[in-house]
Parts: structure tokens; C-alpha cells; sequence
């Protein structure tokens, strides 16, 4: 952080934050502080957020509270809350002209009146948050320091020691508005991480369709199937034919087919007599048929995972901020076991509801035999499209429920921009034909724009 940045910022909290109302850790380096002026009749809020990572700090303010990805509730963190909710600013500073900034408060306790401060450095390798008494003296710090790693030790129950100021003037510039500057921050920090997380996902993704391209290319050509199990047959219905004229023990043997050419035949001695080894021919000839009749569904649900993952990266490219693409693509627990990969079909979770999507037939035919009467079902109208399902259990889901099962149905099933209609119902209005085609009444429409 720059001494001018943080100059400034302390004038502008001077001026408009007389208490705090909240202060939090929202991710592990970085804590909330809600001010509030009382003196202004509406008692605005004020929110700025202080990022003490150490060799990239930074202040920034944002206009969609996101809130906290998940709760801290380590020893710094209770102290931050006691200390510092509800509390009123007494004075904001930068402690000794250095790149420190001191808000010390009073927060009243059930019998005296207590005076605290929160230290936040912004000086390179000593970059913390610690949390003194009127004293000095630590009460605790995002980072606790030992005598093994540096000559400053931070720890709980001690006098905290002086940051060695450095010997030079910072260079001075002039910020128009810190608010601004703020907001800026913030829309900078959010469009590198953005850009960084689609650059990341779509690697991943586009490994996957490399995979399965290769997959696609390795299948058997269907002419060669059908003539392999011709001559298949073929070989096994000669050796029959003509089974008197063939001793157990031959290895090998010349015959003559019914086009009266002459063939030469390799019998495998394994198989205890030549009839035998004729129904094994019969039976791999067999399989050759099927692979060949089936070979054109296996490539056609290939060919649709790859369709699936070209519209994922589609989606995560054209994605305008890091909540779309984490519902898109969210992180995997650490705890989480393998049953992702036994689901046939995809999963995304929205306000506590689960949306599953199909993104071949296969999985479409899935989701409809095992989602339940209550479940809300979506499909696009009039044309082909995977199947959504939305657990559920009620009679009804709510409406942004709805709009993004909808959008997702939508922006999995097309390749253009423009205005849809998904359809959606119950479950249970939905009666099964053949395969993943469907009739289904009562239903209601709503239109999306992808």
C-alpha cells in the first residue's frame, strides 16, 4: 500500500465514521468494517474492507455486500467482535507517519468502558492486523509472530515493539475521491480474479474435450465391425459344414467355401473339438454385430458430453462476475468423496436448492426415471434440450428458483444469444413416452434471455 492512499483514506474516516457497527473477518486475510456517521441524520453505512495479505494489502469498498464465504471464529476473530461492535471511534490515525493505520475506539462492557485499538499494517513482511489494549499491549493479531521468525514478536500478553520506521520521504500524489479510488480498487481486484478463475476453468474444460475427442477418434469404424463379423460367420459356418472332414487334433485345415474358392483355416487347439471353436466364432461374430449396431449411439452420447462441455466453457467465458462461474463450477469440499463421478448427470446447488442437468440422453433418461413426484421439472418448448430437475418437496419453489433452473436449461441447450421459453412443471405431470421424450400438462412458461 501506498502512504498517500492511506493518508488520505484516514482524513476521509476523520470526517464520516463516528462509531462502527460491525467489524468481521470475510476471507482470511481480509476483515470488514461497517462505520457509521451519527452524526448524519440517516446513519449511513459505510463499509470498507482492509485485505492484509501480506506483499499485496489493499483497501477497497464494494457495492454488492457478498458477504463472509465462510465463518471465522478463531480467538482474533471473537475480539474483533467484542471489542469493536457497536463500538465508538475515538480517533482514526496513521500511527508514527508510517504506513499504520491506529482506530482506537470505546466499547462498553457491562461495567466500564473499555478502550481498544485495531493496528493495521501495511508495511511489507510485518503486514498484520493486531488488536492492543489502551497500553499497547497485544489482546491478539490475525498473525502471531514467535523470536524464531522475526526480531518483532507478536504475541498475546505483550507489549507490541515499534515498527523501525524507513528514512525517506513517500511521494505524495492526490486522490479526486476516495470512494472513487475505492470502488476502482475493488473493480480491478474483481476483474483480474475473474479473468485469472475463466482462464483456469476453461483449461480444465478444454482438457476434457481434448480426452474425449481422442476417445471419439479411438472407436471402431462400423464398415470394419460388419465385415469382421462376416467373416466371422462365414469361417464358422464352413467349419460346421464340413466338422466329419476335420480331425480333433488339426491345427489347421483347407476348405472349400459354397462360392467353391479354396480357404485356409487356423483351428485354435484350446477348445476341446472344432464344433466348439466353431460356436466361439459364432459367438465373437455375434458381438461384432452389436458393437457395430450400437457403435453410433456410443459416439452420438460422446459427441454430446463434448457439446456439454463446449457450452460450459461458452458459459464460464461469457460469465460477468466470479458468483456465476463458482455456480457453474464450485469448489469441491475438502472432504468430498467420489460420488460426483458415480452421478450421471450434472449438479449445481442455488439458496439451498440442488438443480441437477442432463447433458446427454443418457442422463436426461436418468433424471426422469429417478427425480420424484414433487421435484419441478424444466425443459425448453417446442424444441430438443436437457432436462432440468430441481428437488423440491414443496408444491411450489420460489421465483428466482425457477428463473435460474431455467436459465441454466436455456444456456445448456442453445448456441445463439436471444429470448427462450422453458416450460416447467411437477414432476408428476410429466409422463414418460420412449427414451427422454416426454408429454406433459398442466405447465407454465417463462421466458428467458441468455
Amino acid at each position: 500500500m501506498k502512504y498517500f492512499i492511506l493518508k488520505e483514506l484516514v482524513e476521509y474516516l476523520n470526517i464520516h465514521c463516528s462509531s462502527i457497527k460491525l467489524i468481521k473477518r470475510v476471507e482470511n486475510n481480509t476483515i470488514l468494517i461497517d462505520f457509521i456517521n451519527k452524526k448524519e441524520f440517516t446513519q449511513k453505512e459505510n463499509k470498507i474492507y482492509f485485505n492484509l495479505t501480506k506483499g499485496n494489502s489493499f483497501i477497497y469498498k464494494q457495492k454488492n455486500d457478498n458477504g463472509a464465504k465462510k465463518d471465522f471464529n478463531a480467538p482474533f476473530d471473537v475480539q474483533l467482535l467484542k471489542r469493536f461492535t457497536n463500538s465508538k471511534v475515538n480517533n482514526i490515525s496513521l500511527y508514527n507517519e508510517d504506513k499504520v493505520i491506529n482506530i482506537e475506539v470505546f466499547s462498553k462492557s457491562s461495567y466500564k468502558q473499555q478502550k481498544t485499538i485495531i493496528q493495521l499494517e501495511f508495511t511489507g513482511k510485518h503486514t498484520n492486523i493486531i488488536i492492543l489494549d489502551e497500553n499497547r499491549v497485544i489482546l491478539e493479531a490475525l498473525r502471531h509472530i514467535d523470536e524464531f521468525s522475526s526480531s518483532r514478536v507478536v504475541k498475546v500478553g505483550i507489549k507490541l515493539d515499534e515498527i523501525v520506521k524507513p528514512d525517506f520521504t513517500p511521494k505524495m500524489e492526490k486522490i479526486d475521491n476516495i470512494e472513487d479510488f475505492l470502488f476502482d480498487v475493488y473493480a480491478k481486484k474483481e476483474k483480474n480474479e475473474l479473468d485469472h478463475l475463466k482462464k483456469q476453468k476453461n483449461t480444465q474444460l478444454q482438457k476434457k474435450i481434448t480426452k474425449l475427442q481422442k476417445l471419439i477418434n479411438s472407436l471402431a469404424n462400423e464398415e470394419e465391425l460388419e465385415l469382421e463379423s462376416q467373416n466371422l460367420y462365414e469361417k464358422a459356418n464352413l467349419i460346421l459344414s464340413n466338422i466329419h472332414n476335420i480331425k480333433p487334433y488339426q491345427r489347421e485345415v483347407t476348405l472349400t467355401n459354397f462360392e467353391g474358392n479354396e480357404v485356409h483355416l487356423e483351428l485354435d487347439l484350446k477348445y476341446p473339438s472344432p464344433s466348439v471353436f466353431a460356436n466361439n466364432l459364432f459367438a465373437k461374430a455375434k458381438k461384432a454385430k452389436q458393437k457395430a449396431k450400437n457403435l453410433y449411439m456410443e459416439k452420438d452420447n460422446l459427441e454430446q458430453k463434448e457439446q456439454f462441455l463446449q457450452r460450459m466453457i461458452s458459459n464460464i467465458t461469457n460469465a460477468k462476475n466470479i458468483d456465476e462461474i463458482e455456480f457453474l463450477f464450485p469448489k469441491k469440499q475438502k472432504n468430498q468423496t467420489k460420488t460426483k463421478k458415480a452421478e450421471p448427470y450434472e449438479s449445481f446447488f442455488f439458496k439451498g436448492y440442488k438443480i441437477m442437468l442432463g447433458s446427454d440422453e443418457r442422463s436426461n433418461i436418468y433424471l426422469l426415471k429417478n427425480s420424484k413426484a414433487s421435484d419441478f421439472w424444466f425443459h425448453l418448448k417446442d424444441r430438443h434440450s436437457s432436462h432440468v430437475i430441481v428437488q423440491n418437496s414443496k408444491k411450489i419453489i420460489p421465483d428466482d428458483v425457477i428463473q435460474k433452473a431455467a436459465l441454466l436449461c436455456a444456456k445448456f441447450s442453445v448456441d445463439f444469444e436471444g429470448s427462450y421459453l422453458v416450460d416447467f412443471t411437477q414432476r408428476r405431470n410429466v409422463k414418460i413416452q420412449h427414451g427422454a421424450n416426454v408429454l406433459y400438462n398442466p405447465y407454465n412458461t417463462i421466458g428467458i434471455k441468455v
